[in-house]
């Protein structure tokens, strides 16, 4: 299967990335590609593509990876929505990933409430606390 990927190029501590079509068992790093279709500079955040050749791939079934495929976006080659290229572990907020005024008006009340009750929550577990610690002390001496 081909993919669509990044291959990092460059000096020391001043990357800038090729984007390839290779095979999905190939390392990046091998230098064995099919066809270089673009390229990627983070520091400037400027990319550069040859949109008939990526077009074609992308009909061929290539499949893009995640970073590929946001830059296609902003490319204007792809349309869609952008892909979450954080790791798995740290998923993006459901309030920001459902984005509808219910969710920004649910969260507004929420913040308002939290505001106001801090401060009666902070009195009533110094006391819960305190509470916990004196039973505590009770049981070890019974």
């Amino acid at each position: 299967m081909l993919v669509m990927r990044l291959q990092r190029v460059g000096r020391r501590n001043f990357a800038t990335f090729r984007v390839i079509v290779t095979e999905h068992t190939r390392a990046p790093q091998s230098g064995k590609y099919v066809e270089m279709v673009g390229w990627w500079n983070p520091h400037t955040d400027k990319a550069e593509f040859k949109k008939e050749r990526v077009e074609h791939w992308l009909s061929v079934g290539v499949q893009p990876s995640d970073t590929v495929y946001n830059l296609l976006i902003d490319a204007g080659i792809l349309e869609g929505k952008k892909r979450n290229v954080l790791p798995r572990k740290s998923p993006p907020p459901k309030d920001e990933a459902e984005g509808g005024e219910a969710g920004a008006a649910g969260s507004a009340e929420e913040a308002a409430g939290e505001e106001s009750s801090p401060e009666g929550e902070g009195e009533e577990s110094k006391e819960a606390d305190t509470s916990d610690v004196s039973a505590a002390a009770e049981e070890k001496e019974a």
